[in-house]
């Protein structure tokens, strides 16, 4: 006995058509015509569309960052990730200062196994690099943990180029992709410090004290050096022209860079620091959001095949207690925000529906394209025989307004707060387990960890 999605029409990232889905155990069997057998259960989706789960590459659940603790862990997190179609995340481990990359492993592990209800893996942060750090990374290449990333920004986690260049070059030799947070943060952390010094400590002095040319000098730098080391580059949460123009340049060249955006970007922009009173610090995050002249950039960027990934980066703090923090100073409201239960609904609504992109690109950027590039395609990524049937039955059809009293993200308030929505995922299936239904999420965390396949080694002709 199996599972037919029977009468959808199924979205892959290069086509569109009519077709029955057919389940059995845990992956798809068949896709076609005529596949009901006696004893099948049979759901009907037409006027529905069958969409490959989604996969968000960038989520920080249950992340302690020094003063609190993200709202969401992994089980919140997740939950709120299969309710709007994504059953799968990559969350980001990080290594302490001074300590090894299999510490900050196991203590992600420890958060996240038996707690998920999407399939999970992890890229690993490094802080600190030597001798030792360079072996550990060939490990976690064995251990399926095959990307890392690095930040050029914060305190205690920025590295400098010469680290930046050392594990460039290490990740070509080990088959591992190396993701940046690209913002100049020897030159943010000084106009934090003038502002605090002149008494500007309200939060729309974040995004003013980390403009938008300490991304793209950034991001230029670790183009420059990727090139130099030979090396795939991927660069997380692009928010700025200057950034997207650096990455433009790169790709013509044949540069291996790849890129992702993240819908607050697409969809909010610099206003929102106009807020009343301590209302702006809802928008605190890192980078900031930009102007409209970037917002128009991002969307012309994805249209023309620019980025790789829509992801959420979803860091969310409450705003009563935890963003609060930052009160009477903006440099401690806890940076990030909630997002990881709405993607695939904003993007449908104010991409696909709007004309900017396809319902091909809308797949390729919320699912096929980061399988690839983090080494679970064919298992994740698509409909088709021998994947994993992982499968959205999405209802174009349906219209919502976001709030936060009915998000499942376990979070106070929601950045699109009265936003209006089309289109919901009616059933989720993960692995062949519907585990989601009209909204309702299976009280049963099925996730599993996700072992990923090495980056592929570009070799020089």
């Amino acid at each position: 006995m199996g599972i037919v999605l029977r009468g959808g029409t199924v979205i892959t990232a290069d086509s569109e058509y009519l077709a029955d889905v057919r389940i059995e155990g845990s992956t798809v069997s068949t896709v076609g015509q005529g596949l009901v057998r006696s004893g099948d259960t049979v759901i009907d989706a037409a006027g529905c569309y069958l969409l490959p789960g989604g996969i968000d590459p960038h989520t920080h659940f249950d992340l302690d960052v020094g003063s609190t603790r993200t709202a969401d862990d992994f089980a919140s997190g997740t939950q709120a990730a299969i309710a709007g179609g994504t059953t799968t995340i990559i969350d980001y481990a990080a290594q302490a200062r001074g300590g090894t990359l299999h510490a900050a492993l196991a203590e992600w592990h420890a958060k996240a196994d038996g707690n998920c209800y999407a399939d999970y893996g992890f890229h690993m942060g490094i802080t600190d690099y030597n001798p030792a750090v360079a072996d550990e990374m060939s490990q976690m290449v064995a251990a399926g943990v095959t990307s890392f990333k690095m930040y050029l920004a914060y305190k205690s986690l920025k590295v400098d180029d010469k680290t930046v260049f050392q594990a460039l070059r290490r990740s070509r030799e080990i088959g591992a992709l190396v993701g940046f947070h690209c913002e100049n943060g020897d030159a943010i952390d000084m106009l934090v410090q003038e502002a605090i010094e002149a008494g500007n400590t309200s939060p729309r002095y974040h995004a003013l004290t980390r403009p938008a040319i300490a991304e793209a000098e950034a991001t230029n730098r670790v183009i420059a050096l990727a090139e130099m080391a030979g090396a795939p580059v991927f660069i997380v949460h692009l928010t700025c022209k200057g950034a997207l123009e650096a990455v433009i340049r790169a790709k013509s060249r044949g540069i291996a860079v790849y890129t992702e955006t993240c819908p607050q970007y697409l969809l909010l922009d610099e206003s929102c620091y106009a807020a009343d009173g301590f209302e702006a610090a809802k928008y605190v995050m890192s980078p900031p959001l930009r102007t409209l002249t970037d917002q128009a950039a991002l969307w012309n960027g994805l249209s023309a095949g620019f980025f790789d990934c829509l992801a959420t980066d979803h860091c969310s703090f409450n705003y009563q207690r935890q963003k609060e923090l930052g009160r009477q100073d903006f440099s401690k409201i806890p940076n990030g925000g909630p997002g990881v239960e709405h993607r695939l609904a904003l993007i449908y609504t104010y991409g696909v529906l709007t004309g900017k992109i396809t319902l091909q690109q809308m797949v390729a950027l919320t699912s096929t394209n980061a399988a690839k590039l983090f080494g679970l395609f064919p298992r994740k990524g698509t409909i088709a025989p021998g994947s994993d049937a992982d499968i959205v039955v999405w209802n174009p059809d349906a219209s919502s307004v976001i709030t936060a009293a009915a998000q499942t993200q376990r979070v106070d308030y929601t950045p699109y707060e009265g936003w209006r929505q089309r289109g919901r995922a009616e059933y989720v299936f993960l692995r062949g387990r519907e585990v989601a239904k009209g909204g309702t999420i299976r009280q049963e965390a099925l996730g599993e960890y996700l072992s990923r396949k090495p980056f592929p080694i570009r070799r020089e002709d």
